[in-house]
């Protein structure tokens, strides 16, 4: 997601080449919104490194996921209107990843965020004020039914979604013999945990609905590295955009990051491994989403999920998450 704005095509070619050929790695996940910040002038440009890249791989080894914008985005459809999940928007969403792309499918297409109002990205308690018009659910399911059935797309999903949305999807596809989401998109980590592992992990549990967690920003958009803890480094992405996800930063997010830094210390792990170590234990989580604008980022991410936390790290992570639940969701001055 920082491909087009923060790495050049040539780094994004190495760090797919470094994943694929040397580790082994075969899932990728990019949207069509991408890269983020998001846009009008750099809206695309993710994929299309992506693309250059691709004609030279082995297209049936890899498994290609992507996103179609939710409700709000303007410069998106052709015709300006406001981003809806809609059978016509939908195709046109597809069509346009896929000539950006340069394939002639998507393993997994997701609703990048839902249609309805919801309360996304740290902004806390639903509000009833903020309800709007919202496509329906039969709809919606039936547009993403449209381009699996014309071969466009193999399976669906979707992300930053609640377990009322999950469980529309689910019952409607049962009960009108549609396609089934396969995933949740959703962040999870260290700082974002409460509101999966309370609530969602129900829903998406194999006995339940059987929908896979990939956990996006395990690292928090990179503050559970410890790198934002005094001064934010030079080039780091919230110094480039101050603002930006700024959940993670003007909040109690702070303080149980340091907490978890002091963790990883004691049991010879620097933070980021602890951070993904963590994530990859859980039961929840079918793939972890990782991203990096260095090699040097990438090696330390991908080394990180051949640790295995020892018990006593698990504990000594749960007193701190005792102290700090989700502690980004009530952001405080500086």
């Amino acid at each position: 997601m920082t491909w087009g704005v923060q790495n050049k095509e040539s780094e994004a070619h190495q760090q797919l080449s470094y994943a694929v050929q040397d580790i082994g790695l075969n899932f990728f996940d990019t949207a069509e919104i991408y890269p983020v910040p998001p846009s009008a002038e750099t809206q695309g440009q993710t994929d299309r490194f992506i693309s250059t890249w691709l004609k030279k791989q082995k297209r049936e080894e890899l498994v290609l996921a992507t996103k179609v914008a939710g409700y709000g985005n303007k410069y998106l459809r052709q015709n300006g209107e406001e981003t809806r999940i809609t059978a016509k928007q939908v195709e046109e969403s597809v069509n346009g990843s896929l000539s950006r792309l340069g394939t002639d499918h998507i393993d997994l297409l997701q609703v990048h965020w839902p249609d309805r109002y919801v309360p996304l990205f740290g902004a806390g308690a639903y509000d009833i004020a903020n309800e709007r018009d919202e496509v329906p659910f039969e709809e919606q399911l039936r547009a993403l039914d449209n381009v699996v059935r014309a071969g466009k797309v193999r399976y669906i999903g979707v992300s930053n979604e609640t377990s009322y949305g999950v469980m529309r999807f689910a019952q409607l596809a049962e009960q009108l013999g549609l396609p089934k989401i396969v995933s949740i998109q959703n962040s999870y980590s260290l700082l974002v945990r409460t509101g999966f592992e309370t609530d969602l992990a129900e829903v998406c549990a194999p006995r339940q609905a059987n929908v896979g967690l990939l956990a996006y920003s395990p690292l928090a958009g990179g503050a559970l590295s410890g790198k934002y803890t005094d001064k934010a480094p030079e080039g780091a992405r919230f110094t480039i955009f101050p603002g930006y996800m700024e959940r993670y930063t003007k909040s109690l997010a702070k303080q149980a990051v340091a907490e978890y830094a002091a963790v990883a210390k004691k049991h010879g792990l620097t933070p980021t491994e602890l951070a993904l170590a963590w994530c990859k234990g859980k039961w929840q989580v079918t793939s972890t989403i990782i991203g990096a604008t260095s090699m040097e980022q990438l090696k330390e991410n991908i080394g990180a999920f051949d640790i295995e936390l020892s018990e006593d790290a698990i504990n000594d992570i749960e007193r701190v998450y005792k102290r700090f639940r989700d502690p980004t969701t009530k952001p405080i001055d500086d």
